[in-house]
């Protein structure tokens, strides 16, 4: 099926212009949404040439989108591409990657820096299945880095050089704001960014049903619940100031803000999301686990 995905915008919280071009040579295995959003962002904002991004699937008319509206090149098979490689980027289902990785596992070479945008499959496993001392790269991106305000995870293998993590960051700042951790971080980081847009939306979802309860219109209640969310993030995020600030500075003295916190603090709001988060990052570690499993046969 053609993505729905189409290019817009960027809000004033996307990214800032990379500081390191990159002219890599770029494979993205699998050409889903993920894969879309960082090609656009490699070209829109990395000043990478469209003539150095190949993207691959089995969809021939996802690919004629692809090759349409960014002037890649395109393949259905996944070995021609990475002769002709520096950067391969694994952007397919977790469930078909062990395929995946055992089909180009000939063609991988030390020269190849492998990023991998696909939960819970941990670095051990892919540096198995290539069956080498390969430069491998785990990344967890989230949904918001389709109009170029993700905030994504990086996490470097054993075998990766400060380069390579370089270039990593620079592709996802790209699409949004980069942090680096740990591989042991990333169930934590998948409970949070990976999964809170879902959070974000039904307290979103929750707020215009609010609005419509107290008398707005439907479209208004809704663009004025995203439009706060949002505003509230970026100006989160431009001062610096910490969130229990920014939340003084609402609130006055016996006024409508306070009264509205009250509610919330009764209603367990903080300790719901706090809860959503720790059962995201557990299913996440075990997901992990069930790969380590079928790797291990």
């Amino acid at each position: 099926m053609t993505s729905n995905f189409k290019p817009t915008p960027r809000s004033v919280a996307g990214p800032s212009s990379p500081s390191i071009p990159i002219h890599k040579k770029i494979t993205f295995i699998g050409s889903g949404n993920m894969a879309e959003a960082l090609i656009r962002g490699l070209i829109e904002v990395a000043g990478t040439p469209p003539e150095n991004v190949i993207c691959t699937d089995t969809r021939e008319d996802r690919l004629e989108v692809l090759r349409m509206r960014y002037g890649v090149r395109t393949s259905t098979a996944n070995t021609a591409p990475l002769q002709v490689s520096d950067i391969l980027v694994l952007a397919v289902k977790p469930q078909v990657m062990y395929e995946v990785l055992e089909e180009i596992r000939p063609m991988v070479l030390p020269k190849h820096l492998v990023i991998s945008i696909a939960a819970g499959i941990p670095i051990h496993a892919i540096e198995s299945a290539l069956g080498g001392a390969q430069r491998i790269i785990r990344v967890m991106p989230n949904t918001p880095a389709l109009v170029g305000a993700g905030a994504t995870a990086i996490a470097p293998g054993r075998f990766v050089a400060e380069g390579d993590v370089a270039l990593a960051r620079e592709l996802f700042n790209s699409v949004g704001k980069v942090v680096r951790v740990d591989e042991e971080a990333l169930d934590a980081v998948t409970g949070l960014s990976g999964s809170g847009p879902a959070y974000v939306f039904m307290i979103i979802d929750a707020l215009a049903d609010a609005g419509v309860k107290v008398g707005l219109s439907r479209d208004i209640a809704l663009l004025l619940a995203a439009q706060t969310v949002m505003g509230s993030a970026q100006l989160l995020l431009e001062t610096g100031e910490h969130p229990g600030r920014l939340k003084d500075m609402v609130t006055s003295p016996g006024g409508t803000a306070i009264a509205g916190l009250h509610t919330l603090e009764q209603g367990g709001l903080r300790t719901t999301l706090i809860n959503a988060v720790e059962k995201a990052a557990q299913r996440s570690a075990e997901l992990g686990s069930m790969y380590d499993v079928v790797e291990g046969g």
